[in-house]
C-alpha cells in the first residue's frame, strides 16, 4: 500500500508562528522566529522594515539600492532585507548578499551572523555553520541562546541528534548561555524524530529544573510522536499532565491524539476526543477530517470515509489532495478500481490537485488487480500533468511488471528510471531480483546482486533471502549455502525467514542433518524458529521417511505453542493409512482431535 503523509504539523516554522503570536521579542528567542516574521533586531528601528520586499527580485533591488547610499544604512536595515529571503528559502542568495555586505564594510551583528548560520544549516553545511562562530569572537560578540539553538536545529535537520544533544549539554554546563523553551523543544523534536520518546520525556522533565517552563509546542511534539508510535496511552497521560499544568490543548494536540487512536482502530476514543474538542470551542480542520478519512479507508470502511468527505464539504472545508488520496487508496484496497479512478478524475477536474502520490496510489491499485496496462497508462500520463515519477512510482510499476511475468518491460523501466535521474533503492533491486528468481533467471539475478554489492547501495537481509530462495528452488543448494554463510561477514544477520528458506532447501536436497543443525544454530544466534520453520523441517523428515525424528520435532513444536499447518497435517494423515504408525505420533494425533 502506498503510504500517505501530511507535512508535519509540528515543524519548526509552526513553532516560530506560535512564538510570534505570544509576542516573544526576537532577542529572547531563536533567530528563526525573526526570520519568519521580519522583525528588527533593534526595537528602536522597528518602523524601518521593508514591507514591500515580497520576492527575491524586490529584495535584490532594495539591497542594491541600499549599497549605493551614502552614508550606508545600518546593518539592521540590511538584516530586514535578508529576513524575507530566508522565509522564501533563498538561502544561497542570502549568503551571497551577506558576503557583499562584508565587502562593503558593513559590520554584521548577532542577527546577521545568526541568519548566516541558519542558511548554512538549511543547506546541510554544518561545517560552515560552525565556522561562523569564529566570526562572533573576531567581532567581539558572544554567541547567544539564539545562535546555539539555531545550531542545535541544524543538527536536528541532518538527523545528527547526538551532536545536537552534545551542544545542548555544553550550553547547560557552560552556564553563560542557558537554553530556553525553544532550545529544549528543538532538541525534544530531534529525539522524537529518531523515535527516542524516552529521551524526549526525560528532557521534558529537566526543563523546570533549568528554570524553563514547557509550553504547548513542547507537549504537542511529544504527544504527536507517542501517537505515531502507537503509544496512545502514554500520549493521553501526557495530555492529562499538560492540562493539569494549566496549558490548554489546541487543534494540533487533538489532531495528534485523534490520529493515534484512529491508527489503532479506537473509534469510540476518537469520537470522544472530537466531542471534547468541540466543547472546548476547537473545531476540526482539513487535517482532522483527512485523518478520519485515512483511518476509515485503512479499515475498509470506505462508505464512512465518503460520509466524512461530505461533512467536510457541508462545513465549507474543501478536501485537499491528501484527503482524496486517502479515499482513492481506500477504494484500491477493496479492489474498487472504477471508483478509485472516479476520485482521481474528480481531482483532475479540480485543477492541480493530482500529485505524484495520487498517481502512485492508482498505479499500485491497478497492479494489484493485474491491470498492468492501465497502470502503465497512468504512468505515461504523468509528464503530461507536469509530474515526475519518484522511486516509489517506479518501484510500484516495476513490481507490477515482474509479477505479471513481463520482465523485459520491468528491466526497461529499471534502466529508464536511472536515465531520468531517479536512483534505484534497495527495494527496487529486491523487486527485480525477485522477478528474475521467480522466472528462473538465476544467472542474471546473481549478476545483479554483484552489481548491487559493487555499488554503494548495500543489500539487506531481504535481498539475500530472495536470491537464496531462488537458488534453493532451482536445486542449487550448495550455492545457496555459500551465499548464506557469507552473510555474517558482510554484517547482515539472517532472520527467521532466511533460516526457514535455507532449512527448506537443505531438506529438499536430503541434507536433513544439516537442516536440523541450522535449526539449533539459529536459536544460538538469537533467532527463534517459528511455526513455519518447524513445519518445514518436520515435512522434510516425513518426506524422507524418518517419522521418528519428525515425531520428536512435532512434540517440540507443540511444546512451544505452534501447531501443524495444512501441508504438514496432510502428510501426517497420509502416514495413518500405512500399516505401521509411530505410537508417539498416534498419541499426539489423538490428543489433537
Amino acid at each position: 500500500m502506498v503510504k500517505m503523509t501530511h507535512k508535519s504539523v509540528l515543524s519548526f516554522s509552526s513553532y516560530c508562528s506560535y512564538s510570534s503570536r505570544r509576542g516573544m521579542p526576537f532577542l529572547h528567542s531563536t533567530p528563526l522566529v525573526a526570520l519568519f516574521h521580519s522583525q528588527s533586531s533593534n526595537p528602536t528601528k522597528s518602523g524601518e522594515t521593508h514591507r514591500g520586499v515580497s520576492n527575491v527580485e524586490d529584495a535584490l533591488k532594495v539591497f542594491d539600492e541600499m549599497l549605493h547610499r551614502r552614508p550606508l544604512p545600518s546593518v539592521v536595515r540590511f538584516n530586514q532585507v535578508l529576513a524575507p529571503l530566508v522565509k522564501l528559502k533563498h538561502y544561497p542568495t542570502v549568503l551571497s548578499l551577506t558576503s557583499q555586505m562584508l565587502l562593503s564594510g558593513i559590520r554584521p551583528n548577532h542577527y546577521t551572523l545568526n541568519i548566516t548560520i541558519n542558511c548554512y544549516c538549511r543547506l546541510n553545511r554544518m561545517d560552515y555553520a560552525l565556522s561562523v562562530l569564529a566570526h562572533f569572537f573576531k567581532l567581539g560578540l558572544q554567541p547567544d541562546v539564539a545562535t546555539l539553538t539555531t545550531l542545535i536545529h541544524g543538527f536536528v535537520l541532518q538527523n545528527r541528534v547526538a551532536d545536537a544533544a552534545r551542544l545542548f549539554r555544553k550550553m547547560v554546563v557552560g552556564g553563560y548561555c542557558q537554553p530556553n523553551v525553544i532550545t529544549f523543544s528543538t532538541l525534544i523534536k530531534g529525539f522524537c524524530a529518531i523515535g527516542n520518546n524516552t529521551a524526549a520525556i526525560q528532557l521534558l522533565g529537566k526543563m523546570e529544573a533549568n528554570g524553563c517552563q514547557p509550553d504547548i509546542i513542547t507537549f504537542n511534539t511529544i504527544i504527536d510522536s507517542l501517537g505515531k508510535d502507537t503509544l496512545v496511552d502514554e500520549a493521553l497521560n501526557l495530555f492529562s499532565e499538560m492540562v493539569g499544568r494549566g496549558i490548554a490543548p489546541d487543534l494540533v494536540t487533538y489532531n495528534s491524539l485523534i490520529q493515534g487512536v484512529c491508527n489503532l482502530g479506537q473509534w469510540k476514543e476518537a469520537t470522544r476526543l472530537l466531542y471534547e474538542m468541540a466543547n472546548q470551542g476547537i473545531f476540526p480542520d482539513v487535517f482532522t477530517f483527512s485523518i478520519l478519512v485515512d483511518a476509515f479507508c485503512k479499515d475498509g470502511m470506505v462508505v464512512q470515509a465518503k460520509n466524512v468527505v461530505q461533512i467536510m464539504i457541508q462545513r465549507g472545508i474543501e478536501p485537499d489532495t491528501v484527503t482524496y488520496n486517502s479515499l482513492m487508496d481506500g477504494h484500491c484496497l477493496r479492489g474498487e478500481m472504477d471508483k478509485a479512478k472516479q476520485v482521481f478524475d474528480l481531482m483532475v477536474t479540480k485543477g492541480s490537485m493530482v500529485d505524484v502520490q495520487s498517481c502512485s496510489i492508482l498505479i499500485n491499485g491497478y497492479c494489484k488487480q493485474k491491470k498492468i496496462d492501465k497502470a502503465y497508462n497512468i504512468f505515461k500520463e504523468m509528464p503530461l500533468r507536469g509530474l515526475v515519477p519518484n522511486t516509489v512510482t517506479y518501484n510500484t510499476l516495476i513490481d507490477g511488471f515482474c509479477k505479471a511475468g513481463r520482465l523485459q518491460e520491468a528491466e526497461k523501466l529499471f534502466s529508464e528510471m536511472q536515465d531520468h535521474g531517479q536512483l534505484p533503492d534497495v527495494q527496487t533491486y529486491n523487486i527485480i531480483l525477485d522477478g528474475l528468481c521467480n522466472n528462473q533467471q538465476l544467472s542474471e539475478a546473481i549478476e545483479l546482486l554483484r552489481e548491487m554489492e559493487g555499488n554503494k547501495l548495500k543489500p539487506n537481509v531481504v535481498t539475500y533471502t530472495i536470491v537464496i530462495e531462488g537458488l534453493c528452488n532451482a536445486g542449487e543448494v550448495q550455492s545457496a549455502k555459500d551465499l548464506f554463510c557469507g552473510l555474517s561477514p558482510k554484517g547482515v544477520q539472517p532472520d527467521v525467514r532466511t533460516y526457514t528458506i535455507m532449512i527448506s532447501g537443505l531438506c529438499k536436497g536430503g541434507l536433513l542433518v544439516e537442516a536440523e543443525e541450522m535449526l539449533r544454530e539459529m536459536e544460538q544466534k538469537g533467532c527463534s524458529p517459528n511455526g513455519c520453520t518447524y513445519n518445514t523441517i518436520i515435512r522434510g523428515y516425513i518426506n524422507h521417511n524418518d517419522t521418528s525424528r519428525a515425531t520428536s520435532l512435532i512434540e517440540e513444536m507443540s511444546e512451544r505453542g505452534f501447531s501443524g499447518d495444512a501441508s504438514t497435517m496432510e502428510l501426517i494423515v497420509d502416514l495413518l493409512s500405512k500399516d505401521t504408525v509411530d505410537p508417539v505420533l498416534l498419541a499426539w494425533l489423538k490428543d489433537k482431535v
